[in-house]
């Protein structure tokens, strides 16, 4: 039995025909108001001679605003013509979530980007994460997943990876990250979690990158432009535009996130005020800022610290904060 037969989702996309198509991917969903019903996830598809096959996804995380308007608007801007292969699009890959501007579905409390590799007979978001993975991930060379920091988080034009599994995979990997041209290049050198769409494409031989492209519930016109450049360099890079001529390469500080020691949280509840911006550099020790205790003013504020060196590459943006909140990670230099 194929993947495809296996999963309930149906395409209205037909991967093996030329041109331009859009449509959606029909997940069933019987519920109250909708006996028959299905939740439709949007796919759009552009094929043309032979090539490489790389899927795009954003609204991963439906609170991640950069990714979908960049993917959006390259629905509408290419042509079939344009693409030498096969491009597939998500732009709101966990649609119930992207609908509702939420991190996580609404229909299930599904984390997409934490149900890999999913059920094809599970939850709603389970079911897309399967229909990815057992999929189209096989149909594909290439793996593309824009996220941002959505809600609760920001970061830098940030391109993240893995580390290569042969020293092959290394250079590839490598090269479509210096590709993209954001202003920060971040590579995992702990182990990974298997949840996780990098990790997807990993088991099924994909080469495979990730992007933090801002964040803060938000889109910025800096952000978006360095997100539009960056997938159409990916794109060229990879043989899928060839009628695309980049501009001057700007750059990528590569950094590393090598131990849990890069983390700040939360320990205490309250509303944490924030002692360094995005992209300071700071010490080991330092004080990365306070937790205040409104409810009991009197009390003294729990102050937080830097376990480690490194620069400022993500920061927590709501100011009421929980026990365990992640409020800022570091990233040092390779």
């Amino acid at each position: 039995m194929s993947a495809e037969t296996n999963s309930l989702i149906q395409s209205e996309v037909d991967f093996d025909q030329d041109g331009a198509q859009h449509g959606f991917l029909r997940l069933p969903y019987s519920v109250h108001r909708s006996a028959y019903g299905w939740i439709p996830v949007p796919i759009v598809m552009f094929k043309n001679g032979s090539g490489p096959t790389a899927l795009v996804i954003a609204g991963n995380h439906g609170d991640e605003y950069e990714g979908q308007v960049t993917l959006s608007k390259l629905c509408r801007e290419l042509q079939a013509e344009d693409i030498q292969g096969r491009l597939i699009i998500l732009p709101m890959a966990n649609y119930p979530a992207a609908r509702a501007g939420l991190r996580t579905s609404p229909f299930d409390e599904g984390n997409l980007n934490r149900s890999f590799p999913g059920n094809p007979g599970g939850t709603p978001t389970e079911m897309i994460a399967h229909y990815i993975e057992e999929v189209l991930m096989p149909m594909c060379d290439y793996f593309f997943d824009l996220h941002s920091g959505g809600s609760s988080l920001r970061y830098p034009a940030t391109v993240l990876r893995k580390r290569g599994d042969t020293a092959e995979q290394e250079t590839a990997l490598q090269a479509l990250q210096l590709a993209f041209d954001g202003t920060y290049g971040f590579i995992f050198g702990r182990p990974g979690d298997g949840r996780v769409s990098s990790a997807a494409a990993r088991r099924k031989g994909v080469l495979g990158l990730t992007t933090e492209l801002g964040g803060a519930g938000t889109v910025t016109p800096a952000i978006l432009a360095l997100a539009e450049r960056g997938v159409r360099r990916l794109l060229h890079h990879i043989g899928l535009l060839p009628g695309y001529e980049p501009d001057a390469v700007r750059g990528t500080r590569l950094m590393e996130l090598t131990s849990t020691d890069l983390f700040v949280y939360a320990r205490d509840e309250g509303l944490f005020e924030p002692y360094v911006d995005l992209l300071a550099e700071v010490k080991k020790g330092q004080p990365a800022g306070a937790i205040h205790h409104p409810e009991t003013p009197w009390l003294a504020p729990t102050e937080c610290l830097f376990e480690h060196d490194g620069l400022v590459i993500c920061e927590r943006i709501p100011a009421r904060v929980q026990r365990g909140d992640c409020l800022f990670h570091l990233a040092t230099d390779i």
